[in-house]
């Protein structure tokens, strides 16, 4: 796979998670990969000798700050940390056919997951398929076609931060704007990365 690569962000542990990260992508077939990619996040996180670089604890005032870590010349996946301030969230949404593992690095994260039941052009019906509250320590991935969803820090006071790792960039996506009962309309949007890497 050609991606134009991102050198490594280094910090306290990152060749440990760099490694665990290439050894889960090189086994190829999606669902081995992201099972090995939610225990290797879940391994990092709960590791004490692995520390994100300070820059993913700070908020962006009105939306979730993206800070892209690296993008394998090998693999082809990337991985980015996502910094939550208090009420932050990301509107329904998709992850352009590709595969991800979502991995909460500090705080909580709600997780609703929809299904989607059938489009007419640009309009698209989606039926809730469940909440969850994700946890410090927790991962959880995603795999084509099961792969819309709304990320939500839902407390008050407290900042969160998620690991994300994705099959290749991530540079766009399709959101989802609601337009009545089970109905929304796709809108194509262009994903940018906050400065601080």
């Amino acid at each position: 796979m050609t991606v134009n690569a991102l050198p490594a962000t280094t910090f306290p542990g990152s060749d440990r998670f760099y490694a665990l990260l290439d050894a889960a992508v090189a086994l190829g077939e999606p669902e081995a990969t992201t099972d090995a990619l939610r225990a290797a996040l879940e391994s990092l996180i709960r590791d004490p000798a692995v520390q994100l670089p300070e820059v993913v604890r700070t908020p962006v005032a009105g939306h979730y700050a993206r800070r892209e870590l690296y993008r394998s010349p090998v693999h082809g996946y990337s991985v980015v940390a996502m910094t939550w301030g208090p009420g932050q969230d990301t509107p329904l949404h998709d992850h352009d056919g590709r595969w991800c593992v979502e991995g909460v690095w500090q705080g909580e994260l709600d997780i609703i997951r929809y299904e989607l039941l059938e489009t007419d052009g640009e309009r698209a019906r989606f039926r809730t398929a469940g909440t969850l509250r994700a946890g410090s320590g927790s991962a959880g991935s995603l795999i084509p076609p099961h792969e819309h969803h709304v990320l939500r820090n839902s407390h008050d006071d407290a900042v969160a931060v998620s690991v994300h790792v994705y099959q290749a960039p991530l540079v766009r996506c399709a959101r989802f704007r609601h337009d009545g009962d089970d109905w929304y309309v796709r809108e194509q949007c262009c994903l940018t990365v906050d400065p601080g890497n």
